[in-house]
């Protein structure tokens, strides 16, 4: 009897195990909410982390800088935490970043996002130089043209480029006006919540006031886990 069932034992357990299957990486997965925003990670998180960012705002590329390994190596993946992205737009040039980020298929946001991020000390210094005709350009007549000039004059068509996006696909997201509006509405709701400056944080609902960056954001984010 002893030697009948050993096999058996053997068999169930090895069916286990090839139906467990690796572990989720929760970094692959990525929601877009009907207001524009992004979740990165286990929808049903423990921990659920809001962020409101701006693309022009040097503290946000800051902060991506800082915390964006340390939040997807070990809060994301695990699925203990998840992290809403939710835009703060500040100026046309934030919003046709917006635009750009959110361009195309979901899954594509958090490298877009990256990118544009860790990128901005390089064009950000295109608005100090530019001048008052190309400001012109930038806020005058429909949305498709003044964002198409911001794209051209901050050098964004190279950056969705390296991304592997071509002209049409990005013109087209740049003419997504419903997109704007979402953009816009999701910016107005935030400043109705108390929103007044980028990076702001909350977690599991509850704003993080005074907290502005990775260094005091985490320790709150350990507490919760």
């Amino acid at each position: 009897m002893k030697h009948l069932l050993r096999p058996a034992l053997l068999l169930a357990a090895a069916s286990l195990t090839i139906g467990a299957g690796p572990p989720t990486d929760w970094n692959r997965v990525v929601t877009r909410t009907p207001q524009q925003s992004t979740v990165l990670g286990n929808p049903a998180a423990k921990v659920k982390l809001t962020t409101w960012v701006s693309y022009t705002c040097p503290h946000c590329a800051e902060f991506e800088r800082e915390a964006d390994a340390g939040l997807k190596l070990k809060y994301i993946r695990s699925g203990k935490v998840s992290v809403e992205i939710r835009h703060f737009v500040r100026d046309p040039i934030d919003l046709t970043v917006a635009m750009l980020t959110n361009c195309g298929p979901k899954d594509r946001f958090p490298l877009n996002h990256s990118a544009f991020m860790r990128s901005q000390p390089t064009w950000i210094g295109i608005l100090a130089r530019s001048s008052k005709t190309q400001q012109a350009r930038w806020t005058s007549g429909a949305l498709p043209v003044r964002a198409r000039a911001i794209a051209s004059d901050f050098r964004f068509y190279q950056i969705m480029a390296s991304r592997g996006y071509d002209r049409v696909t990005v013109d087209r997201c740049l003419a997504d006006v419903g997109m704007a509006q979402r953009l816009a509405a999701g910016t107005e709701a935030g400043t109705k919540l108390g929103i007044d400056h980028t990076p702001s944080f909350a977690l599991d609902g509850a704003l993080l006031y005074g907290t502005s960056g990775w260094e005091l954001l985490q320790p709150q984010i350990e507490a919760r886990m």
